[in-house]
């Protein structure tokens, strides 16, 4: 989750400009205003510096309050935006506008630095797992210009060279998905139980409304229903409690060595299987692109936390 902005009440920028220019408007009427009236009785001169006294301490204040408010929060917006979100974000800022326009660049800081590691990861994970198909391919072209090749071998070869292509096409799709799942779909809410209305071995503890549209819970509650099921649990429960959703399973669990890499692209435990490890990533990029987040919690078997 990106960080969030401290929020501090300051005035709106519409009142801290609009003050700012009364002020330059008013500041000549008071002075000339002033000047007539304690002119004959202090003096000309005393008067011309009590005015420009006055008028130095307003514009300093003003200047203050502009540095304070404006200035300084876009300066630091605009190191932060420079540096690609590397330096440390503002939590501080002036107005409620500057405050809500640092936390949309957080948050699209956030989701950059995200999308680069998945390409990284990516990017390393096919050159790590093209080579077992690639191989299998071109071991299987070599073997299959063989005329003197019996019938069976030939069938079998031929057979390898597809399951090594469906397998680096599931790969391709993953990372298709992957990349869907970055972008945020329509927002809505939808009844859990609705959702999950028709989906075996679902039991539902407690029903509640989710603050995500019913394509996004359908996806998410999709994703991790067939990783429970992969890892050999035969129940899922879903409990809405507030602004969270548990999703448990009867599972084995998570063993403590891999707790830390479930949500990584590409990790998985069921690879003999076919499984590629997108699944859980699909569904973390998908819930922090609507501003939500999931974590892993103590229970038996996997108990994964959706907070809104």
């Amino acid at each position: 989750m990106p960080r969030r902005v401290i929020h501090k009440w300051r005035p709106p920028l519409a009142f801290v400009l609009g003050g700012t220019l009364a002020a330059v408007f008013c500041l000549p009427l008071i002075g000339i205003a002033y000047f007539r009236v304690a002119g004959g009785v202090l003096g000309w001169a005393e008067t011309s510096w009590m005015i420009g006294w006055m008028a130095f301490v307003a514009t300093a204040i003003l200047g203050f309050l502009l540095w304070r408010l404006v200035l300084r929060p876009v300066r630091a917006l605009t190191g932060y935006a420079q540096s690609e979100g590397k330096t440390d974000a503002p939590v501080h800022v002036g107005t409620p506008e500057l405050s809500q326009l640092t936390q949309s660049v957080i948050a699209m800081a956030t989701r950059l630095r995200g999308r680069e590691a998945v390409l990284r990861s990516y990017a390393d994970h096919v050159t790590h797992e093209f080579k077992s198909p690639l191989s299998a391919i071109r071991g299987a072209a070599e073997l299959l210009a063989d005329d003197s090749l019996p019938a069976a071998d030939r069938a079998k070869l031929v057979d390898n060279v597809a399951m090594a292509a469906a397998r680096m096409a599931d790969l391709l799709e993953s990372q298709r998905a992957l990349a869907r799942a970055h972008e945020p779909m329509a927002d809505g809410r939808c009844l859990l139980s609705d959702v999950a209305a028709g989906r075996d071995a679902v039991r539902i503890i407690s029903d509640g409304i989710v603050p995500l549209s019913d394509q996004v819970m359908q996806i998410v509650l999709g994703h991790l229903i067939d990783n429970a099921m992969t890892h050999g649990a035969r129940e899922v429960t879903l409990e809405v409690r507030g602004d969270v959703l548990l999703v448990s399973d009867d599972g084995p669990g998570v063993s403590s060595g891999n707790r830390e890499r479930i949500f990584e692209p590409f990790f998985t435990t069921n690879r003999d299987a076919g499984g590629t490890g997108m699944g859980l990533p699909i569904v973390r990029q998908m819930l922090e692109a609507h501003g939500a987040a999931i974590t892993l919690a103590e229970g038996p078997g996997a108990v994964f936390e959706i907070r809104f």
